[in-house]
C-alpha cells in the first residue's frame, strides 16, 4: 500500500491553464510537455457504446503515465478502483480528504487500499477544518454561496493541486449519466480544465454496478446498508427516499447535486486558483 500526502506546489507563471482550453487539444499541465493533438470528440463518438473496460484500456494506451484516477471512496467506488487497477495496477489514485468524512469512509478507504494495492495520493486543503471554521465559520451550513466556497476550499483546490503535482493529462472518473442532470449531458470522453476526462461507467445503471460488484466480490461502502445511494462529508449526506429524483438527492441539503469537482472552472475561479499559489 502506498499513501502519499500531496504538498503545495508553486505555480508556474506560464502554466497552460491560463490558456483557454480548446476541444481537441490537451494543454500542458503542471509543466508537462505539450501532448499531441487529440480529437476528443471523435474519441467520444467511437467509445460511446464501448465496454467500460475497453474505455479504460483506451485511456491507458492514449495517455500513459499522464493518466490518473480520482475516487471519493463513496458507495460504489470499488467498481472504478478495481476496473482501473486491473488495466493499470500502479495508476495514481487521487482521493480528496476534506477532513469531514465519516469514520466508516476512512476505514473503507483503508480496506480497499490494502486489498487492491492502490497507489493512493491523498489531497487535502491547506486550511485544517478547525482553522477554516475559525476564519470563515461553518461554511457547509450556509447558503449556496457559502457551500460553493466550502467546496472550492476543501475539494476543488486540493484536487487541482494534486493533478498539477502528478502532471496529469487525463483522468478517469466513475460518474454515471443517471446520477444528475449535469452528468447526463457529459460525453464519455471530454475536456475539463485543460485535461481529458474519461468516464468509463457513464452509461451504466445502478444494476450494472451491482452486477460488477457481485461478480468480483467487491463491497459497497458500509452506508449502503443504511439507505445511502451517495455519501460524501458527514454533514452533507443523508439516505435517499422513494420520492427522491436520483442517487444524489440526499446531498448538500438540496442546494446542489454537484460539489464542483466535475464542473469546468469559470475564468474567475481559475484566476482564484492561480492567485492562491496552488
Amino acid at each position: 500500500m502506498t499513501t502519499r500526502i500531496l504538498a503545495r506546489t508553486p505555480i508556474d507563471p506560464d502554466h497552460a491553464s491560463r490558456v483557454p482550453p480548446r476541444l481537441g487539444r490537451l494543454h500542458a499541465v503542471g509543466g508537462a510537455p505539450e501532448p499531441p493533438r487529440l480529437d476528443l470528440e471523435a474519441a467520444a463518438r467511437e467509445l460511446a457504446d464501448a465496454d467500460a473496460e475497453r474505455v479504460v484500456a483506451w485511456a491507458a494506451d492514449t495517455f500513459g503515465d499522464g493518466l490518473v484516477l480520482s475516487t471519493s471512496f463513496g458507495i460504489q467506488a470499488a467498481v472504478m478502483l478495481h476496473m482501473a487497477t486491473q488495466v493499470v495496477p500502479r495508476i495514481p489514485v487521487v482521493w480528496v480528504d476534506t477532513g469531514y468524512l465519516p469514520a466508516e469512509t476512512y476505514r473503507f478507504a483503508e480496506a480497499l487500499t490494502s486489498r487492491l494495492h492502490l497507489n493512493l495520493h491523498v489531497a487535502q486543503a491547506e486550511l485544517s477544518p478547525a482553522r477554516m471554521e475559525a476564519l470563515f465559520g461553518r461554511l457547509f451550513e450556509g447558503d449556496a454561496d457559502a457551500l460553493e466556497r466550502y467546496h472550492r476550499l476543501r475539494k476543488v483546490e486540493p484536487l487541482e493541486r494534486a493533478f498539477r503535482e502528478l502532471g496529469a493529462r487525463a483522468w478517469l472518473s466513475g460518474l454515471r449519466a443517471d446520477q444528475t442532470g449535469h452528468r447526463a449531458g457529459l460525453p464519455r470522453v471530454g475536456l475539463q480544465n485543460g485535461r481529458a476526462k474519461v468516464l468509463p461507467l457513464l452509461p451504466w445503471s445502478s444494476r450494472d454496478v451491482h452486477r460488477y460488484l457481485q461478480a468480483h466480490e467487491l463491497p459497497y461502502h458500509p452506508f449502503f446498508e443504511h439507505g445511502y445511494a451517495s455519501v460524501g462529508d458527514w454533514h452533507s449526506s443523508r439516505p435517499v427516499g422513494e420520492g427522491d429524483a436520483n442517487e444524489r438527492s440526499g446531498r448538500f441539503r438540496g442546494l446542489t447535486q454537484e460539489c464542483g469537482l466535475h464542473l469546468e472552472l469559470s475564468p474567475e475561479a481559475a484566476q482564484s486558483l492561480d492567485s492562491s499559489g496552488l
